[in-house]
């Protein structure tokens, strides 16, 4: 796609300070800027850069003054910052602007969907789908029978949607996601071994909710697995069954929940982390990397460490870990002297 320096001040109700017409066809980072390029300055100490770029077109706020020749052309806005990230949720909302069904796809005659709806080649759709508006599903897709998925969503390629599933509006889903797979549901049998529990439940997905690539959310053993609004997942991370994500909670990758926990709203979880079953964590919890949560937590807790301590005692403890071999040598130095 291809934008010259006035329509891109015209979407973003900025001001061109050099040629209107020059065009721009990619975004660049100010320091790799080329030609063709747009790009912004907001950051002071990328100043030195503005006047080496060879980008076409630079956003700059409006109280940028230059002390030397630019030769790109600049776009002055209020905040360049916000205006670059204007842009970009433009051109992506524009480059992914598909509609239509294409062929060879796979679509139940009992699906019923609203306007603009685009399906990629490949994808499957079972019976009694039910799906919104301004859907776009991707290239192999799979979409179980009995799914309800609200206006605005976005499938990207590969992932899956198992059967009884329910997605909000305004999601987005990753490639490889895997939503509604079977929980890990295993009884021990007297004889040894174990006996599969069937997995009856379903997952519900509530509005605004980001799930990132090659992420499992296991479908409940009954009842449901929910993750409520505002929701946002990092790539391959673990929900197990029956699992309940508060609201606008945040986690990152590679981190495992096991099943039936209950995270509370507003909580930031980082990656690695380890929480276990049948636990409460609280509202606003943080939680650094690669910290095991053993226990219910309450509200506000900052924690860290395998198992988990609370943060500051965390840190306190630090200081004797890493000097603990000193520490011993002193210990044993003192009991061969009371011999």
């Amino acid at each position: 796609m291809v934008f010259t320096a006035d329509q891109i001040a015209g979407i973003l109700e900025g001001e061109v300070y050099g040629n209107r017409e020059i065009a721009v066809h990619k975004l660049t980072k100010i320091e790799e800027g080329e030609k063709g390029s747009l790009t912004f300055l907001s950051n002071p100490k990328y100043i030195p850069h503005i006047y080496t770029t060879q980008a076409s077109i630079i956003l700059v706020d409006k109280t940028f003054t230059p002390d030397q020749e630019i030769d790109s052309t600049l776009i002055k806005v209020d905040d360049a910052y916000e205006a670059f990230s204007k842009l970009l949720e433009y051109y992506h909302s524009v480059k992914n602007n598909k509609t239509g069904i294409e062929q060879p796809a796979y679509i139940a005659d009992s699906v019923s969907y609203g306007q603009n709806l685009y399906v990629a080649a490949f994808a499957y759709i079972g019976d009694n789908v039910v799906l919104g508006k301004n859907v776009k599903i991707y290239a192999n897709v799979y979409i179980g029978e009995n799914v309800t998925i609200g206006d605005d969503v976005v499938i990207f390629s590969g992932a899956k949607v198992h059967s009884d599933s329910k997605i909000g509006s305004n999601c987005i889903i990753q490639s490889n996601a895997i939503i509604g797979a079977d929980g890990f549901g295993f009884a021990p049998i007297k004889s040894g071994g174990f006996r599969r529990i069937p997995q009856t439940g379903n997952v519900i997905i509530e509005d605004n909710v980001d799930i990132g690539a090659g992420t499992t959310i296991d479908r409940a053993t009954l009842g449901s697995t929910i993750l409520k609004t505002g929701v946002k997942l990092d790539n391959q991370i673990q929900i197990a069954h029956n699992v309940e994500i508060g609201a606008h909670t945040v986690i990152a990758a590679q981190t495992g929940v096991a099943g039936s926990t209950k995270i509370g709203k507003n909580c930031m979880i980082g990656g690695q982390v380890g929480i276990v079953g049948h636990i409460t964590i609280g509202d606003n919890v943080r939680v650094q990397a690669q910290t095991g949560i053993g226990r219910n937590v309450k509200d506000n807790e900052i924690l860290q460490g395998s198992p988990a301590l609370n943060y500051s005692d965390y840190n306190k403890s630090y200081v004797h870990f890493k000097n603990l071999p000193k520490i011993v040598a002193q210990v044993q130095e003192i009991d061969k002297k009371n011999k």
